[in-house]
């Protein structure tokens, strides 16, 4: 029997280079998707003759309805190890076994400077006046060293970035639900007594934090208009963690000097999002994990994921209860 998969929002067309698929060729016939779809109808029909389906993170959601819409579905494939977008739990009623695959911390880590350094040394301005003849220095950059960093959330990702910090001579704060002040200091961090002072206290503040009923929200009006006015805000982690629209007003009437961001509510950002075009304002879209590494490792163990479940003995599988 040769299986179907489709492999889905692939973006860059970098699936098929990023592994080596040739261990399924005789068993598994793969196609790529690039095009997102965000059309449920249009999407489950695309779908319908697939036994396997492979998610790029959180990009696609898999709900119930959804499943119950591809019956032929028995393997689901996401790339790295949750993936709060698949029903894990209806999944596995409907027969269907849902793996994972490792993911690297380091990439969003690296992101997270690029655009902490990039707002503070104001790249994108400068860049654009250099390329398009505008003013030779228009602005001044805003130093690093003896300057606060302020992380919420001190786990995989943010530990390491508060390394970088110490490298550039910064003070790191961290703050989170359950942070101690033992496992901060062992993070390189101090603990702030609470969400607010830490805030309060910081240059630059970075989100790092699980996106849940518990963090959704974190950052709204009164936690923005908290923080300094020269201050900026890095977000690679979710978009959920901060209220769009206290975000945008923060942005507009100048509560902080500006933001990085790496995540949207909606994905792909519309194109007439103000988000786009605020000036201060500088955005990436969603390429946290986006590196040949990551890539590598993605896909990789995708196949391994598949092969194994063609063999009987499935890898890397979520438990139910792991689902929305």
């Amino acid at each position: 029997m040769i299986f179907h998969c489709a492999v889905l929002d692939d973006y860059q067309d970098a699936a098929l280079t990023h592994a080596d698929w040739s261990p399924l060729a005789d068993r598994v016939e793969v196609r790529t998707l690039r095009e997102h779809h965000t059309d449920q109808d249009r999407l489950a029909a695309e779908l319908a003759d697939c036994e396997i389906v492979v998610a790029m993170r959180e990009r696609t959601p898999f709900d119930a309805g959804l499943l119950r819409r591809l019956p032929r579905l028995r393997l689901l494939v996401t790339t790295g190890r949750r993936n709060p977008s698949i029903d894990v739990d209806a999944a596995a009623a409907q027969g269907v076994t849902v793996c994972g695959t490792a993911s690297s911390p380091t990439p969003p880590v690296e992101l997270t400077w690029a655009l902490l350094l990039g707002l503070a040394r104001h790249l994108t301005t400068e860049n654009r006046a250099l390329r398009e003849g505008g003013p030779w220095q228009s602005t001044v950059g805003q130093d690093l060293a003896g300057r606060t960093l302020g992380l919420l959330g001190l786990g995989r990702i943010g530990s390491r970035v508060a390394r970088v910090a110490t490298a550039f001579g910064m003070d790191v704060l961290a703050w989170s639900p359950h942070l101690t002040a033992e496992r901060a200091a062992e993070g390189g961090a101090e603990l702030a007594p609470g969400k607010e002072d830490l805030l309060r206290r910081s240059d630059f503040v970075s989100l790092h934090l699980v996106l849940s009923d518990r963090t959704r929200g974190l950052l709204g009006e009164p936690e923005l208009r908290a923080m300094r006015p020269h201050a900026h805000l890095i977000n690679t982690s979710r978009a959920g963690l901060v209220d769009r629209s206290a975000l945008l007003r923060a942005l507009r009437e100048g509560w902080i000097a500006g933001a990085g961001l790496d995540v949207f509510d909606t994905e792909p950002l519309p194109a007439d999002d103000p988000l786009r075009s605020l000036p201060n304002v500088l955005a990436t879209p969603h390429l946290g994990y986006v590196t040949e590494g990551n890539y590598r490792t993605f896909y990789g163990e995708v196949v391994e994921d598949i092969a194994a479940y063609l063999d009987g003995d499935p890898v890397r599988v979520l438990s139910p209860g792991q689902g929305v």
